[in-house]
């Protein structure tokens, strides 16, 4: 038997990991140790995920 999980579960789900994730982009950066493995473009597409799940929540998408 398989739980059932909302949407709106999954979503927070995945927003709590996207703001984790930028947190510790923002720590790499300022440190110093991530900045040439992962690229300048992670960052931006974790923060378009958090506005887009925002969005979501707030019913404005």
């Amino acid at each position: 038997m398989r739980a059932e999980v909302d949407v709106e579960d999954l979503l927070k789900i995945v927003l709590v990991l996207v703001v984790v994730w930028l947190v510790l982009e923002i720590v790499g950066e300022v440190l110093g140790l991530l900045a040439g493995l992962l690229g300048p473009l992670r960052p931006l597409l974790g923060i378009l995920i958090v506005v887009l799940i925002v969005l979501w929540f707030t019913d404005r998408l």
